[in-house]
């Protein structure tokens, strides 16, 4: 089994429209979403020709029963960590020519919280025939960091942060 590690999913929202014009009322052509986050995705990539993939990660509040609710529909075994705070989400805005996306804050994390979450990590790596790390950048890097090297200490077979092969 892979793992992967989304410390702060999202639901992605998108809004599709011929022209985002500032300021003023747009009508939207088309809406779409999904469960986000790289490591989902990852998970999502390999779960389709037929590899175990598991996510886990952090989660929270109704947002977070979305996510979770969306990962069983798609048949990924979830084995994310809740938490106090609400799971943030994304919106794209997209037009003909561009996109623009706007990312809400994630849950505050408690060290209480995160140290529930390190050690149901140890034991889903432990489990693990390979892990990938995808945390979002700038909002978890001194944790990303603490993290490759608790799974690095495990001796995977192969260790991916955002997708690198680890020495």
């Amino acid at each position: 089994m892979i793992l992967t590690v989304t410390l702060d999913a999202a639901p992605d929202l998108t809004y599709r429209l011929p022209e985002v014009r500032p300021h003023a009322s747009n009508r939207v052509r088309s809406v779409s979403g999904q469960a986000g986050g790289k490591g989902i995705n990852v998970a999502r990539v390999l779960a389709a020709p037929g590899h175990a993939a598991t996510v886990t990660g952090l989660v929270g509040g109704p947002t977070g029963q979305a996510v979770r609710a969306e990962l069983a529909e798609a048949g990924l075994p979830d084995e994310r960590v809740e938490v106090a705070g609400e799971t943030r989400r994304t919106v794209a805005v997209a037009d003909d020519r561009d996109t623009t996306v706007l990312l809400e804050p994630g849950p505050e994390i408690s060290p209480p919280e995160w140290r529930r979450f390190l050690a149901h990590l140890r034991r889903a790596v432990a489990l693990s025939a390979a892990a990938v790390l995808a945390p979002q950048a700038g909002r978890f890097d001194a944790e990303a960091h603490h993290l490759l090297a608790l799974v690095r200490t495990e001796e995977l077979g192969r260790t991916h942060p955002q997708g690198e092969a680890c020495p």
